[in-house]
């Protein structure tokens, strides 16, 4: 983050912000962490992915996809699509190649805003979610059900007079239809002509035997979590009057894949966390089937 583009997350101490931790609650960023084979996890959050592992053990590919789609489609927005900002909500925990690095890479002059509400998520983003000198990085605590303290507070780093790219990845399972079509209209009414949504969804019609499984585990631990089908998803694009790019809504490993993860994605043992189930090895993305992937994506353009 830039010293000279003070958010109102950055007001708390880390001292503060760790006394604020719930260790004892599983929360989505934490469980995502663990099936990413990350170390910033607690119990709780180990065991609700041990849950969900065992509901479906080829369940890590969809969080692996989810993210190298995030790396396809941001990369395609700052890239040929020319956009420079990006609000990027339920950040999750920094991982390899968050927004920021893969934006700057392409536009050193980027701008990035991550949102997320999870303490220890804000605690690792002012560390380790620095900016290029030429752009800018700037994180908000904030729920996604308040659309309009995100929006307030993303005005301090990102013009709203210049195109966006809103990412909304694996996020919008956690919030009931009475809030979700409502929040992304109102995020989407803020940005100008030119600005891109980039989601991505479990869904409820892709092998929904085991994506129904787990579900049910993540429901018995307190969370919201909402599987749409494809038309249900389909409504955030056609709500909000947006053009679908191509390929439109599909699987996530079959939006413009670009097979440069499969060099790094090599098949090895499963995160440590995970051990116990003896769901031996991790595979690679590249070896995921339609079978395994209970997920869609789409990124669409505001007129």
């Amino acid at each position: 983050m830039n010293a000279d583009a003070p958010g109102p997350a950055t007001l708390d101490t880390t001292a503060e912000l760790r006394k604020r931790i719930d260790t004892t609650k599983a929360h989505p960023a934490r469980v995502y962490d663990v099936f990413l084979g990350g170390k910033d996890n607690y119990p709780a959050d180990r065991e609700a992915a041990a849950l969900a592992a065992k509901a479906n053990p080829r369940g890590h590919l969809d969080v692996r996809h989810n993210r190298d789609f995030i790396r396809r489609a941001v990369t395609a927005l700052a890239g040929a699509t020319g956009i420079r900002q990006f609000l990027d909500i339920g950040t999750g925990l920094p991982t390899r190649q968050n927004v920021h690095q893969i934006a700057q890479g392409i536009a050193p002059d980027a701008r990035i805003v991550y949102v997320d509400n999870d303490p220890i998520v804000l605690v690792h983003a002012q560390a380790l979610l620095t900016s290029s000198p030429e752009g800018r990085t700037d994180y908000i605590e904030a729920d996604l059900r308040d659309p309009a303290r995100i929006l307030e507070a993303a005005r301090r780093t990102l013009d709203f007079d210049r195109p966006v790219g809103l990412v909304l990845a694996a996020i919008l399972h956690f919030i009931e239809d009475d809030e979700a079509y409502p929040v992304v209209a109102q995020l989407l009414d803020a940005l100008p002509s030119g600005s891109h949504l980039v989601l991505s969804h479990l869904s409820a019609d892709m092998n929904p035997v085991p994506i129904n499984k787990v579900a049910e585990t993540f429901r018995k631990r307190g969370f919201s979590f909402v599987l749409r089908r494809r038309e249900e998803i389909e409504r955030f694009v056609t709500d909000n009057g947006l053009e679908l790019l191509d390929p439109g809504i599909v699987a996530s490993r079959h939006w413009r894949p670009d097979h440069l993860a499969d060099a790094t994605e090599v098949p090895g043992p499963a995160p440590e966390q995970l051990d116990h189930l003896d769901q031996g090895r991790y595979v690679s993305i590249s070896e995921a089937t339609d079978e395994d992937v209970n997920i869609y994506v789409l990124v669409a353009r505001k007129p």
